[in-house]
């Protein structure tokens, strides 16, 4: 069927925290929202059909999970990613951010660094810091063309310091890389090298843009799988992070029952009973649904990268190889600190993710936009920031 991503949706006090809590985040709510991960866009057909279905049920019990749900999760992986998890390693999760707090809990200890690649989804920070472990950082390197890579002398030179995590964003958010197989092996091999367990976020995955295709870490080599944790998740691609479900893929049955025996002691081991039906109508159906996002999500990329340049030039962006997430490289604007988020929700009335939270030193003059949405909200948005700065400069 013809999805239709055009058209706008009211999500205005209607549970949606992008909107609802506009003005205890930004102190008022004449914003539009572009800062937290999630889609203004209606979920795929299938999904609404399999909840529609288990809502007429009319019981909500306990939810007992079919063999065919991670079956529906290892076929997705191999189609789209030509890697098949052994259904045997794995386990259901209440998210992502949930896991990798868990592990760095359960695989190290008070006092512990902890490794990531900056600038990087606040959270990272948030799931170390949480458990009385430190963050050793080691900044991506961005060229003149504004793409990041990895400063693999800088990444080993950490690694010697023993951390016994490394929590690796695969794809990249929020700069919009899509590691390439080399990149991935040469840090899959070095954290062997070192001892260090891999933490692999891959809940963006899903959004390869411009042709580029996503290597899960564990896909690389036998080895480096024997040191991953994959985190995955359907509720990025498909819309459905209200439902709290993801899947983790263990390398082995030690580190799963560790992992495990954490939330048995809290008696979280169940899908819910809607996440259950959506999260495998949307890895058995959703396909023609996320082709069709993807285009549209290109298309808004186009559309924001050829205004900015033609209309806002002192705002920089490099395109994106992944997620519906713009790292927007402000610094020509001549706002630093506080002025730079200030400007955007005062004058431009934009609610946008300030750079500072991916990593104060890295993400300093730079904004993180979601144009996960439909077209005019971007040229609404566009054009308001076209308003401001023409003041700030006075033109």
């Amino acid at each position: 069927m013809q999805y239709d991503f055009n058209q706008p949706i009211d999500r205005w006090d209607n549970f949606a925290a992008k909107y609802d809590e506009l003005e205890q985040r930004y102190g008022r709510r004449d914003l539009i929202p572009m800062w937290i991960a999630d889609m203004d866009l209606r979920t795929a057909q299938p999904i609404l059909d399999a909840i529609d279905a288990r809502n007429k049920q009319a019981m909500f019990g306990y939810t007992s999970r079919p063999d065919s749900y991670f079956e529906a999760v290892c076929d997705w992986q191999e189609k789209r990613n030509g890697w098949r998890p052994d259904i045997k390693r794995c386990l259901f999760s209440l998210g992502v951010v949930p896991t990798l707090c868990t592990c760095v809990r359960e695989f190290s200890n008070p006092g512990d660094e902890i490794l990531f690649l900056t600038p990087v989804y606040g959270e990272f920070y948030d799931s170390v810091e949480n458990w009385d472990r430190k963050p050793l950082t080691v900044s991506l390197k961005e060229d003149e063309n504004g793409r990041y890579n990895v400063d693999f002398e800088a990444f080993e030179n950490a690694l010697k310091r023993k951390p016994p995590i490394f929590i690796l964003c695969n794809p990249h958010n929020p700069v919009g890389r899509v590691w390439t197989p080399a990149e991935l092996r040469r840090m899959g091999e070095l954290c062997v090298k070192y001892g260090t367990l891999i933490i692999s976020d891959e809940i963006h995955s899903d959004l390869m843009l411009f042709g580029h295709k996503h290597t899960p870490m564990a896909s690389v080599s036998e080895e480096i799988a024997a040191h991953t944790i994959t985190c995955t998740s359907a509720t990025k691609t498909f819309n459905l992070a209200g439902l709290q479900a993801a899947t983790i893929v263990f390398p082995n049955q030690e580190l799963q029952d560790r992992y495990q025996k954490f939330w048995k002691g809290l008696d979280v081991h169940r899908n819910n009973c809607f996440s259950l039906v959506a999260v495998e109508a949307a890895f058995r159906h959703g396909e023609e649904w996320l082709e069709q996002l993807l285009a549209h999500l290109e298309q808004n990329v186009l559309y924001v990268e050829e205004y900015l340049r033609e209309n806002i030039p002192e705002i920089k962006l490099h395109r994106p190889e992944c997620t519906y997430l713009l790292w927007l490289d402000c610094k020509g604007l001549g706002l630093p600190g506080d002025e730079l988020p200030r400007f955007m929700v005062e004058k431009a009335h934009l609610a946008l993710n300030d750079g500072r939270g991916f990593g104060p030193k890295e993400g300093e003059g730079f904004m993180r936009m979601n144009i996960a949405c439909p077209r005019c909200t971007v040229e609404k948005a566009l054009g308001q920031l076209k308003a401001a700065v023409d003041e700030l400069k006075g033109r």
